[in-house]
């Protein structure tokens, strides 16, 4: 009876040491938590690019002097967000004056459904101007590089 039981207390010990059985995550933790990382960075990173492109609409985000004209000559929106005495010397024949600082408080003037061209005296304004109209809703704006100055450098009409 004695060895019955030794045997049975060993065969309880040997059980004993037998490692639990590991759940599917436990066994592959080393790969999964890094995995779901990287899965995650490139979900984010997809989501910041495609959200950055969907924001400008079907415009480019900057266009060429030679573009902002064509698309004038086509019925385009042209706003101008320089001060009114940079807009008093000279200015695009047609185009809109809102300054910059006045623009969140008035895009309610600007059309929805057209095509907007933002100017400034070199680009930089205007850029920050398109943004500003962009968060605002409108998709279908861009910012002329180089602004007035080249517009005028490169012969365009002037008022």
């Amino acid at each position: 009876m004695a060895s019955k039981t030794n045997t049975q207390s060993q065969q309880a010990h040997r059980r004993s040491r037998r490692p639990a059985k590991q759940s599917f995550f436990q066994k592959n933790a080393k790969w999964l938590i890094p995995g779901v990382g990287v899965l995650l960075l490139v979900i984010i990173g997809a989501v910041v690019l495609l959200g950055d492109d969907s924001k400008s609409g079907s415009l480019d985000r900057e266009i060429s002097v030679k573009e902002a004209a064509e698309m004038r000559d086509d019925g385009a929106f042209i706003l101008d967000v320089r001060e009114q005495s940079e807009w008093d010397e000279f200015h695009i024949p047609g185009a809109t004056l809102i300054p910059l600082g006045q623009l969140a408080s008035r895009v309610e003037e600007l059309p929805k459904d057209q095509e907007i061209v933002v100017v400034c005296r070199s680009g930089n304004r205007s850029q920050e101007g398109r943004d500003i109209l962009l968060d605002a809703g409108f998709d279908k704006v861009t910012s002329m590089a180089g602004g007035v100055t080249e517009w005028r450098s490169e012969g365009y009409p002037i008022e």
